[in-house]
């Protein structure tokens, strides 16, 4: 449901409520101890259903994920001009939605998998109001990288599965398939965002 069409909602449902308040004795009736439980219970309850479901589809944007100003180094390490940064590839190719580039690579894909981001980024407001901020570069993922969110887009894929690299030695595909090899350990593709070394490097300007 749009934003502006949740807020009208809400207003409706304010208004109602005022007229319970001002106008008690309507609820004597059986049809208005009905309007009464609809108001006070059941619209509220379908406002906040549909707010967090609104919200929760916001949250997944580019934008909103760089709106915070200590991921602010995160979102122009995605227009670094080089093609050995993964995650500015994979923005600047169009390899992940470029408006949903954040919530496409850190999210799981299993039943919970939105879910389970927002609830982790609630730790991120956590350690951002409550306690020291970390610099930029020192944010840690929460557990380990899982292949599984590269392999949802790329197994099956042509340059993947017969990639040069990839079957120089037959032990590596079925490591990486496996997730006994990250997608991200040294030597392969480790150079991620790399904020440390943001202030040596050119920057893509864009699509014309």
């Amino acid at each position: 449901m749009p934003t502006a069409a949740i807020l009208i909602l809400i207003l409706f449902t304010a208004l109602f409520v005022a007229v319970l308040v001002f106008r008690p004795a309507i609820t004597i009736h059986p049809g208005g101890k009905i309007f009464a439980f609809g108001v006070l219970f059941f619209l509220p309850l379908f406002c906040l259903v549909e707010g967090v479901d609104s919200e929760m589809e916001r949250s997944k944007s580019t934008a909103f994920c760089l709106s915070c100003h200590i991921m602010e180094p995160y979102g122009k390490s995605l227009r670094v001009d080089d093609a050995t940064y993964l995650a500015a590839a994979h923005f600047q190719n169009h390899r992940v939605p470029a408006d949903e580039a954040c919530y496409t690579c850190h999210t799981d894909y299993a039943m919970f998998g939105t879910f389970k981001a927002k609830l982790g980024g609630l730790r991120h407001l956590y350690v951002h109001y409550l306690r020291k901020e970390p610099a930029p570069e020192d944010i840690q993922l929460h557990e380990p990288y899982n292949n599984r969110e590269c392999l949802h887009c790329h197994l099956g894929a042509r340059s993947f599965e017969q990639g040069a690299v990839h079957n120089a030695d037959p032990d590596t595909l079925p490591a990486v398939k496996a997730n006994k090899l990250s997608c991200i350990s040294s030597g392969c593709h480790d150079v991620v965002h790399n904020l440390r070394q943001l202030d040596q490097v050119k920057f893509w300007g864009g699509a014309n």
